[in-house]
């Protein structure tokens, strides 16, 4: 009986350890604890499909466990002034230091998007919660974090024009001052969709002929920015790393557009898209926008094109996909030279890492100061994993160099 016992529990030490274990380079710090922590995400995944297939759930209802599991009530301390607000119809919290008088130096802005795949994450997360308070202490800054509607439920353009109204709201003249925030000195930044959310609308805000005040940097952490082609060097490379593989980064974008289960199908196999969508192709051509050593290893197929008549492909999510709102790689280089100075953060072992790569070449062709920090050992989601347990280094150096380039830069 004990040898039974002892080779069960053997043979469950082993699948889990099985179930652990994936293949990450050796070059990244922390393995074993990456791994860990994925095998947290990956389970979850795992019980999101299930509960979708059974008719239980739908998968981005399961998913939604991670923003409960984190999610926390923000509230003021000894240094920080945190309130719950409403700006032009959407939740905001804002964060500011406690301190404030009329005869203080005006204070910098920063208008922060959570990420999520535009389906998940919440500004009232213990991650996004720390990163603002700590911006707030560090940068001596009012930090309006946007708790923007979500996809499935709100596909796009709504989580854009949610953020948008934010935006334009935040930019009065009076509610700056009422701030006491210089109106020279506002960025707004994000990571993941957050930060696809942030370019987007920075390009809307020069395009806007009636907005006078505007930002003065954008800065954007690992961000998505393209749907026309999900099938770059990186998205090749990185399909299967921990935090965001390729079908969920994929499932993020479909459910942004749509609930059709036929266009996640598409995006899958990159033939999701149209005549309209491939004229803009060659703003995200990674032929001609990554640098050599990221190419090299791989040969440029341009995604097919559907050129089929079923109605599908002329209404819906596909029309979409050519929205410079949705991404911001498409617009033409007249549009780029008009934006702010421009923080891009990469990172090697990320799916997103060409999207990034792609638009600070195209940034910096059409003359915006660009700066670009790029980690060769980083993983998608990194600056979010500074809480213990999941703690990484890479995540704290992260922080510090964001953190120094707003204090430099905005």
């Amino acid at each position: 009986m004990r040898s039974k016992g002892v080779f069960l529990l053997m043979l469950l030490g082993a699948l889990t350890a099985y179930y652990v274990y994936s293949p990450i380079p050796n070059n990244i710090e922390e393995r074993w604890k990456l791994m860990l922590t994925d095998s947290f995400f990956r389970s979850l995944s795992h019980l999101a499909d299930l509960s979708e297939q059974v008719g239980l759930l739908d998968y981005m209802r399961v998913m939604m466990f991670i923003t409960f599991a984190e999610r926390v009530v923000p509230i003021s301390d000894d240094r920080v002034r945190v309130a719950d607000d409403n700006f032009d119809g959407v939740e905001v919290v804002v964060y500011q230091p406690t301190q404030q008088g009329e005869t203080e130096e005006l204070r910098r802005a920063i208008i922060y998007l959570h990420g999520g795949g535009w389906c998940l994450g919440s500004s009232r997360m213990g991650p996004y919660d720390l990163l603002a308070r700590h911006m707030v202490t560090e940068l001596s800054a009012v930090i309006v974090s946007v708790e923007y509607r979500l996809a499935p439920a709100y596909h796009f353009p709504v989580p854009f024009e949610d953020v948008y109204r934010v935006v334009k709201y935040f930019l009065h003249a009076d509610v700056l001052k009422s701030y006491h925030i210089n109106p020279e000195r506002i960025a707004v930044s994000g990571d993941s969709a957050g930060g696809n959310l942030a370019a987007a609308v920075a390009q809307q805000l020069q395009q806007d002929p009636d907005q006078h005040i505007q930002l003065k940097a954008q800065a954007l952490i690992y961000p998505v920015l393209q749907a026309l082609d999900l099938n770059t060097p990186s998205y090749q490379q990185n399909q299967h790393m921990p935090i965001l593989p390729r079908t969920l980064m994929v499932r993020f974008w479909s459910e942004y557009f749509t609930s059709d289960k036929s266009f996640f199908r598409s995006m899958m196999t990159n033939t999701h898209n149209n005549p309209e969508s491939a004229a803009l192709l060659k703003f995200v051509n990674w032929s001609s926008y990554l640098p050599d050593a990221y190419r090299q290893a791989y040969n440029y197929s341009a995604p097919p094109v559907f050129t089929g008549k079923t109605p599908v492909r002329s209404i819906g999510p596909h029309h979409q996909l050519s929205d410079p709102r949705a991404s911001p790689l498409l617009v033409p280089d007249t549009t780029l030279r008009l934006l702010p100075k421009a923080y891009v953060l990469t990172c090697e072992y990320d799916v997103l890492r060409d999207d990034g790569m792609m638009y600070v070449t195209r940034l910096r062709n059409a003359g915006v100061d660009v700066t670009h920090e790029h980690y060769p050992s980083g993983f998608h989601g990194a600056l979010m994993f500074t809480v213990w347990p999941t703690d990484f280094e890479i995540g704290h150096r992260m922080l510090d160099n964001y953190v120094t380039w707003l204090k430099l830069n905005l």
